[in-house]
C-alpha cells in the first residue's frame, strides 16, 4: 500500500470537525482511509496491518495562521502548537507510528473556531486538501517554519 489517510477530529468540535469530513469526502473514492475521531491511538493496530509506505496524518492545529491555512508540520515543530481535542499528544502518536511506517506526515489546518458548526474557510480548505489527496500532489503543501 502506497499511503493511508488517518483522520483525526470531532464532528461536534467547530472546525475540528474538519478530520471526519475530509475521511467521509475520501470514503467516496479508492483512497484508505481512518476516520480516528478523537481517538487515533485507537487505530495504531489498523495502521500496522495496512503496512503503508507514507502514513498521512490531518488534524486542526492552532500554528498561530490565516483561519484555514494548510501547513505540512514537521515533528520538531508540534510541541510549540496546540493540536486538537484529543487525549494523546500527536508527537507521541507519530514517535509510535514511525517503527512501522517509512514516512508520517501531519498536515495541519488553522481552524478558526473549535465549537459549534465547521466554518466555510476550513470546509473550502478541507475540500481543497481532498483534491490534493486525490492527486497525490501533498509534497506542494509549504512547511510550517
Amino acid at each position: 500500500m502506497d499511503f493511508l489517510v488517518m483522520c483525526i477530529g470531532n464532528p461536534q468540535g467547530g472546525d475540528d470537525a474538519l478530520g471526519p469530513y475530509i475521511a467521509d469526502k475520501l470514503k467516496e473514492t479508492d483512497i484508505d482511509v481512518i476516520d480516528c475521531g478523537i481517538t487515533p491511538e485507537n487505530y495504531t493496530s489498523v495502521v500496522k496491518q495496512k503496512k503503508p509506505k507514507t502514513l498521512i496524518i490531518i488534524d486542526a492545529a492552532d500554528m498561530g495562521l490565516q483561519s484555514g491555512e494548510i501547513r505540512i508540520v514537521p515533528k520538531e515543530k508540534i510541541g510549540v502548537m496546540t493540536i486538537s481535542t484529543h487525549g494523546i499528544p500527536i508527537s507521541v502518536l507519530m514517535n509510535y507510528l514511525e517503527q512501522y511506517v517509512k514516512k508520517v506526515v501531519l498536515i495541519g489546518v488553522q481552524p478558526k473556531n473549535m465549537s459549534g458548526e465547521m466554518t466555510d474557510i476550513v470546509r473550502k480548505t478541507a475540500d481543497e486538501l481532498v483534491k490534493r489527496i486525490k492527486t497525490k500532489k501533498i509534497e506542494s503543501l509549504l512547511t510550517l517554519n
